[in-house]
């Protein structure tokens, strides 16, 4: 009778452990996807995607992020391990020593010593009636989704500001060598009206006037070579690479995004790692409060042990030593200071929190949206208007060299054509990369999804 009742007790454990596998199945998420190489091979640029794998593969602020995913995994495996039978083995030895005046009613006990050899195999389950340890592993996996949204959102954030400090970086170059143009330029100048004012044909003055703007050029070149070198820096640093050279495309290969809808679904922000986060913890506290209301009611603990006890070692294994017992512990707290239900309101007010939150969430992410489309309007509109412009200057710099040829131009003239010029390119050379950056602040704010195909999937 006994071996029917222990064999129907691991048959209790031992039923739990399909359990255990189905739990514990949980589908990593490839992060590579993170990354979302598809949307960035659309800038046709072959070193930013191998920049972008290396910062894929080296970047400590990504490793950190996987770990804290890993560290939670294992925090949800822990929680999930409380709705599973216990099971362990806690041998005793040990020398009793009894007085002679123990005695039981009328007889006394002489005085004695002796061992005991005490080997129990215990077992014990919390009967989960009401859901309450089931409702504990729920919670945690909300809190795990929520460290993976955090995860994406790092991974988001991090490509985002990449992307941007290299395109700012290949612009800062594009400045340099138009900068360095201008200064040649107006070194050519200030020759010239050095040898004009040598010969009397103008002021003292017109010539430190050429000489400033010369300073002022070198200046704004030394400003250039500073920010090309901190966007180096920076770019180092994403890349967890100590090399020397960071490798990048040129300006004239740069391919603008054109055709980005300019219209979006309010669902859209549904795709945030921020508003998906704000969810899951939504309905981590909505749990939470339903495992406080249910911590009011009763506990039930099926126990049981089975092995072996004995005062001398040779009758250890002995038919008459094994031992047995099983039983039921319910258990209610009839008082417990008001502390069950202060976390019950704790938890009502934390969801009202939440809730609130949540709602915020929504409108930061619309407006963040609309701002990405207004900054890429902007960039556009500013773009053309600068190519024009730049068209119209091209188109005077030729005139004035066209004069020079008839000599109704005097080289001056065709040096001050093409700084003006050059000028002018400057200004579209920024408004060009204005708008590649746009693009990318658009990508962010809406989650990293592919614009493109962003209303194909709502």
């Amino acid at each position: 009778m006994r071996i029917k009742i222990i064999i129907s007790i691991l048959m209790v454990v031992i039923m739990q452990f399909p359990v255990i596998a189905k739990e514990n199945s949980t589908q990593e998420v490839n992060t590579i996807e993170y990354m979302n190489i598809s949307w960035w091979e659309k800038y046709n640029d072959e070193h930013l995607i191998n920049n972008l794998l290396k910062i894929y593969q080296n970047n400590y602020d990504l490793k950190i992020a996987a770990l804290k995913v890993k560290e939670n995994e294992q925090i949800v495996k822990a929680q999930f391990a409380n709705e599973l039978p216990k099971l362990g083995l806690s041998g005793q030895l040990y020398r009793d020593l009894r007085s002679s005046m123990q005695q039981f009613g009328d007889m006394q006990i002489p005085s004695y010593a002796q061992y005991n050899y005490y080997l129990p195999i215990t077992a014990s389950y919390e009967v989960d009636i009401w859901g309450t340890n089931r409702l504990r592993t729920k919670s945690s996996k909300q809190e795990l989704e929520i460290v993976k949204q955090a995860e994406r959102a790092t991974y988001i954030a991090l490509t985002s500001d990449f992307a941007t400090d290299y395109f700012n970086l290949i612009r800062t170059d594009e400045f340099l060598k138009i900068q360095n143009e201008l200064i040649k330029l107006q070194e050519e100048i200030v020759s010239k009206i050095k040898d004009k004012y040598e010969v009397g044909l103008c002021s003292v003055n017109d010539l430190l006037v050429e000489q400033r703007v010369l300073t002022l050029l070198n200046e704004e070149r030394n400003t250039y070579i500073k920010n090309r070198d901190t966007l180096i820096d920076t770019i180092k640093v994403y890349l967890a690479d100590s090399s020397d050279t960071v490798e990048r495309n040129s300006y004239e290969s740069i391919t603008l995004l054109n055709g980005i809808p300019l219209e979006y679904s309010t669902e859209i922000i549904e795709n945030r790692p921020d508003y998906l986060q704000e969810e899951a913890n939504l309905k981590r506290i909505g749990i939470d409060i339903k495992v406080a209301r249910r911590n009011f009611l009763p506990k039930f603990i099926i126990f049981g042990q089975i092995g072996l006890n004995a005062y001398h070692l040779d009758t250890l294994f002995n038919s008459a030593s094994q031992m047995f017992s099983a039983g039921v512990l319910p258990s209610i707290d009839l008082f417990s200071g008001g502390r069950k239900l202060a976390i019950l309101r704790l938890k009502k007010f934390q969801y009202d929190e939440a809730f609130n939150s949540y709602k915020k969430t929504i409108i930061d992410g619309i407006k963040d949206i609309n701002l990405g489309i207004i900054k890429y309007k902007e960039a556009q509109e500013n773009y053309k208007e600068s190519s024009k412009r730049l068209e119209l200057q091209d188109k005077t710099y030729s005139l004035v060299k066209d004069k020079l040829e008839i000599g109704s131009a005097s080289d001056l003239d065709v040096l001050y054509a093409k700084q003006a010029y050059l000028m002018v390119k400057k200004d579209e050379v920024s408004n060009k990369m204005n708008s590649v950056i746009s693009t990318i602040g658009l990508y962010k704010a809406a989650g990293g999804m592919d614009l493109y195909k962003i209303n194909e999937n709502l």
